[in-house]
């Protein structure tokens, strides 16, 4: 891996994972985002065993925001538990905690990136954007903040519908509490660009 004009670029044998709103510790979350959990316990150790079931300790991982609600212990011992290398990007519930030293213990910590992985620039930010470099050149951008779920309970629910298809929360919420990898992401981005154009085709009919 190397960065070169501002753009962490990824080389394929790197395996890479993205996730986001994993919100670890947060009791609330499990009742206002209807988390099938039975207590903020149960949900931290199947968020843990869930991430470490797919991600191998040499495998890459965007946290793309909200990781956790707890203090330096439970950040600590969350990084103790959890494999590969991850960078963060900052999310709303994080910012209070941007000086603590355990943030050393991330491989990078940011509030944007771009990134290229392969040919794919890919524009990662906690928040999703109707606006962005990018937009209308293949750029996709991955994000969470929104708890995109079946049951669209998010108070931003009714403005995703707005949002390009190379977008896509990749939130544990939106992705049966596992993170997902660049492969599926590809998989499901090309499925709503096909599905968007079909969309707007009946639409001329």
């Amino acid at each position: 891996m190397k960065i070169k004009r501002g753009i962490l670029r990824l080389y394929r044998d790197e395996k890479v994972w993205f996730t986001a709103d994993t919100h670890f510790g947060h009791k609330n979350i499990i009742r206002y985002c209807q988390r099938p959990f039975v207590d903020v316990e149960e949900m931290n150790c199947t968020l843990i065993d869930n991430w470490n079931s797919v991600v191998s300790p040499d495998d890459l991982v965007f946290h793309l925001g909200d990781f956790s609600v707890g203090g330096a212990a439970e950040w600590t011992s969350l990084l103790n538990k959890l494999n590969g290398e991850i960078i963060l990007l900052l999310g709303n519930h994080d910012m209070n905690n941007v000086n603590q030293a355990f943030m050393h213990r991330f491989q990078c910590v940011s509030m944007q990136m771009l990134i290229s992985i392969g040919k794919q620039r890919i524009y990662l930010n906690h928040y999703p954007f109707l606006c962005y470099g990018g937009a209308y050149r293949n750029t996709w951008q991955l994000f969470g903040h929104v708890h995109t779920s079946p049951y669209r309970t998010g108070l931003d629910s009714s403005r995703l519908d707005y949002l390009f298809p190379t977008q896509y929360d990749v939130g544990v919420d939106n992705n049966n509490y596992h993170p997902v990898s660049f492969e599926k992401v590809s998989e499901i981005i090309q499925q709503q660009i096909k599905n968007r154009k079909e969309q707007d085709y009946v639409r001329t009919l």
